[in-house]
């Protein structure tokens, strides 16, 4: 296939460099760029799973709220395109924000719709216990993880840390009189997962194991591709959670994504999960980059 194609853009490419005809350079210069994305390399991953994290970051209580409203539009969104979720892991504040959450969302193509979301979030509005009216500035991280599966990475037994506890509720109280809940240290790193939303042990423990799985396997990726050099130079953003990405900004009514620098109003509707615009901004801007390193 891949011949085939390159042949046509050969073909393509000799008529746009020998044609006079303005509208036959136009169509030329289409049929190249058609071409050229079908030849660009597929992520592996784009079919994959995902693990959805958000934690609060900055800004106390505001960050919390924050982070719920994340969570909540990737929900709406991943409910709009027939995705299945899967809370793995929660700890909810007093005020119904939330301090971090996992989540596992399934279903066609979810890591290529969502990978362009890891990152720092940032909010900029009044909040509601805000007598002065003063615009406060908050942030959530969120990650995004293609699941991994047992055969992509080998976990040593003795490297892991097991500890069962009884799952919480909203407040800390305890919902359950078993320890269902599990809790997994990776000992060379001092990652640690946890799982309590399933009603076993053992399917906590294997959730808990598919996120830490997950998390090592995107650490190995990313030390790999610092060594060849290559740490998505020619993509947008590197995927690191450190990376601010993306501002909400309230009084202006205006979501900006800093890497393409791109703003869209109508938050509101954005955060009830219509995402649609933005993935698809994300998606041809990295086409697009990585067409010009390509032709570089």
């Amino acid at each position: 296939m891949n011949e085939q194609v390159k042949q046509q853009l050969k073909e393509a490419q000799e008529l746009l460099d020998t044609t006079t005809d303005p509208e036959m350079k136009r169509m030329a210069e289409e049929e190249v760029k058609r071409l050229q994305f079908l030849l660009l390399p597929k992520d592996p991953n784009d079919n994959k799973d995902i693990i959805l994290e958000i934690r609060a970051g900055a800004g106390g209580d505001e960050a919390e709220l924050f982070a719920f409203e994340l969570q909540r539009m990737y929900q709406k969104y991943s409910e709009k395109n027939g995705w299945r979720i899967f809370i793995i892991d929660s700890n909810i504040s007093s005020l119904g924000g939330i301090k971090s959450v996992v989540t596992e969302i399934s279903g066609e193509n979810v890591f290529k719709n969502l990978k362009y979301e890891s990152g720092v979030h940032r909010v900029q509005r009044v909040p509601e216990t805000e007598k002065s009216g003063r615009v406060h500035t908050s942030t959530a991280t969120v990650a995004i993880l293609p699941v991994a599966k047992e055969v992509d990475l080998e976990i040593n037994p003795n490297d892991l840390r097991i500890d069962t506890y009884r799952a919480g509720g909203h407040g800390g109280q305890n919902v359950n009189k078993v320890e269902t809940a599990v809790r997994i240290t990776y000992l060379p790193t001092n990652i640690v997962v946890a799982c309590q939303d399933e009603r076993s042990q053992q399917k906590n423990r294997l959730k808990a194991m598919a996120v830490l799985r997950s998390k090592l396997l995107a650490d190995k990726e990313e030390k790999e591709r610092q060594a060849r050099g290559d740490a998505r130079r020619c993509q947008i953003g590197t995927g690191d959670r450190s990376e601010k990405i993306r501002t909400y900004n309230f009084p202006q009514d205006r979501i900006t994504d800093h890497r393409i620098k791109k703003s869209w109003s109508q938050i509101e509707n954005i955060l009830e999960g219509n995402l649609d615009k933005v993935i698809s901004a994300l998606s041809n801007e990295d086409q697009k980059k990585q067409l010009d390193h390509l032709n570089m």
